[in-house]
């Protein structure tokens, strides 16, 4: 499939309640890494399939959900082909350490949705 899902990463605003809450409920194996300024991430191994996330909410005040990332080729095309679209970005092509490249937009739904391309190894 082009553009799969490969990445759900949960921001929320108690990061020590949704690992207990989700690793009892799924088992899944959660390890934190250290990431510098953005404090810790939590990594969410699922054994096979698509795994994620977790994270303190960037946007204090806000709800905690879900969000899904898409695979793109070219994470800056592809963000400005979105905006072209109609979407807002909220989170412009970043780099996370050696890893590869998010963005984030809000469709002209309404609904938010990441891109990421990982660095080539």
């Amino acid at each position: 499939m082009a553009n799969p899902f490969v990445h759900v990463e949960l921001n929320t605003t108690d990061v020590g309640k949704a690992k207990e809450f989700y690793g009892w409920l799924f088992d899944w194996k959660l390890e934190d890494v250290p990431m510098g300024v953005m404090g810790t991430y939590t990594t969410i191994g699922v054994g096979g399939g698509t795994g994620g996330g977790i994270m303190q909410h960037p946007m204090p005040g806000q709800p905690s959900f879900w969000l899904s990332y898409v695979n793109v080729d070219d994470i800056g095309a592809a963000t400005a082909k979105a905006k072209s679209l109609g979407a807002t970005i909220i989170r412009e092509v970043t780099p996370v350490a050696e890893m590869g490249w998010p963005s984030i937009f809000i469709d002209p739904t309404g609904a938010a949705l990441g891109l990421w391309q990982a660095k080539k190894a």
